[in-house]
């Protein structure tokens, strides 16, 4: 079996994987949501497989529902379930951080091997490739700190690797609560590696 929560907002739910960072989908109702996470189970073992991870989830099963809220609807997995308040042993967090180091590759590799106008959805928005991939890596300067990572506003792909590093660095390590500000680790992995992968994704369904 592999562990799902629930977020719900006023619409849509999010199935979001506790095992494994990233692998969260969204949709109209929850049966919906579940369908929608195990079709996307061939495409998130790529990740797991970049990982040097075997991906053999199992059949889904519901452990915890969280309340959402708009921000659930607008499309991020916002809430924090009680469950990510749990301590994180270091081999659990090594093995989210080299998840989230698998969807960084992958994400450069398919921006690099992808055209620069994109195709546009049904009533033509979306965005081109720069401003898809501008957009994640300055997210991820706002998502480091919130586990207490700082840094300006690239000016190099260097300065966007150092601030990699230090974030991976900083989520690689053991946890134990209180939580005493900004996000818990597993949160943090999987808000971050989710973010990645969702827009991984999105260049692939749309070059």
């Amino acid at each position: 079996m592999t562990p799902i929560y629930l977020e719900t907002g006023p619409k849509k739910v999010f199935a979001c994987s506790l095992d494994w960072p990233g692998w969260c989908r969204i949709a109209k109702g929850e049966e919906a949501a579940l369908d929608r996470l195990a079709g996307y189970a061939p495409r998130y073992r790529v990740v797991a497989a970049r990982a040097g991870l075997e991906f053999a989830p199992g059949d889904p099963v519901v452990v915890a529902r969280v309340p959402g809220s708009d921000m659930t609807d607008f499309g991020v997995p916002y809430a924090v379930p009680d469950l990510d308040l749990e301590p994180l042993p270091g081999p659990e967090a090594e093995r989210g951080v080299a998840l989230l180091r698998a969807a960084w590759d992958l994400f450069g590799e398919t921006a690099a091997a992808s055209p620069e106008d994109l195709r546009k959805g049904p009533r033509g928005g979306g965005r081109d490739l720069t401003k898809i991939v501008d957009h994640v890596e300055n997210a991820e300067r706002a998502f480091a700190r919130k586990v207490g990572v700082r840094h300006r506003p690239y000016r190099s792909r260097g300065e966007r690797d150092a601030m990699r590093d230090e974030l991976a660095e900083a989520l690689s390590r053991p946890w134990e609560p209180p939580l005493t500000t900004g996000w818990p680790p597993r949160y943090a992995l999987r808000r971050i590696a989710w973010h990645v992968i969702d827009h991984l994704w999105e260049i692939e369904d749309r070059r």
